[in-house]
């Protein structure tokens, strides 16, 4: 049965609210909180969905199980995040972090904290079929600007969140090399390279991989470009290197 609200003070209202707002709100609760209807569609596909506000206009088929809540327009603006509200609203379980599996031919992102690009990335990699994870330092997966930018993809597939030594650890012992971008003098074209039989790791705009991974690393890499040029934004750079492992 569908309720109906048309109150602010509505427990419901108010953990979404939370849920959007604040990463220490998802992860005691274990939800997280998006908007849209075509990321509820997916999410409907590929997640554990648990409740749906949606605004009068928006035809939904629920799963089994899922509350769904009928609100006026104010509240829906008053929820949703985006400017322009397109009536549904959600919240989704969020996965018990999955066991880190070392492969050739995967990413590591260290210490991107713009949900934007996180989001981006999985998308790109969900697209191109390459294996993520997440060192520290990362935005979260399950930020609403994340699962936006990622179109669904954090609901495909759960990101292994870890640290860098346990990775490091990991890596060494399934014998497989480590690489990094970095814009220095020793690093090489990472066209020059075969990626498809390494991991590598793509830190952020501002500061780049962090030492301790760079004095681990194999080798460094280097995405060629124009001298006047001083980096790529960090979710078009891992979509290169993404490219040049499937090549």
């Amino acid at each position: 049965m569908t309720e109906r609200i048309s109150s602010r003070a509505n427990p419901a209202v108010r953990q979404l609210r939370q849920l959007f707002a604040s990463r220490r709100a998802r992860e005691e609760t274990g939800l997280f909180a998006a908007d849209g209807t075509k990321l509820l569609a997916e999410a409907a596909r590929y997640a554990r969905l648990d409740t749906v506000l949606l605004s009068p206009e928006v035809e939904f088929c629920a799963p089994p199980g899922v509350r769904v809540l009928r609100v006026t327009p104010e509240i829906m603006e008053y929820v949703s995040p985006s400017v322009a509200p397109q009536g549904a609203v959600f919240t989704c379980k969020i996965p018990e972090n999955p066991p880190f599996l070392p492969q050739k031919g995967m990413l590591l992102l260290d210490g991107l904290q713009d949900p934007g690009n996180v989001g981006t990335i999985l998308r790109t990699a969900d697209a191109l079929d390459v294996p993520v994870a997440l060192l520290e330092g990362c935005a979260d997966p399950y930020n609403h600007k994340t699962v936006r930018a990622s179109m669904g993809a954090v609901f495909r597939a759960a990101v292994p969140r870890l640290s860098w030594e346990e990775a490091r650890e990991a890596l060494r012992a399934a014998a497989i090399p480590v690489a990094v971008t970095a814009m220095a003098a020793s690093a090489v074209d990472l066209r020059e390279r075969e990626l498809g039989g390494c991991a590598v790791v793509v830190g952020s705009e501002g500061q780049g991989v962090r030492p301790e991974i760079l004095a681990a690393a194999q080798e460094m890499l280097t995405i060629p470009m124009n001298p006047h040029c001083e980096s790529l934004n960090a979710a078009v750079a891992a979509a290169i290197v993404m490219w040049q492992m499937k090549k």
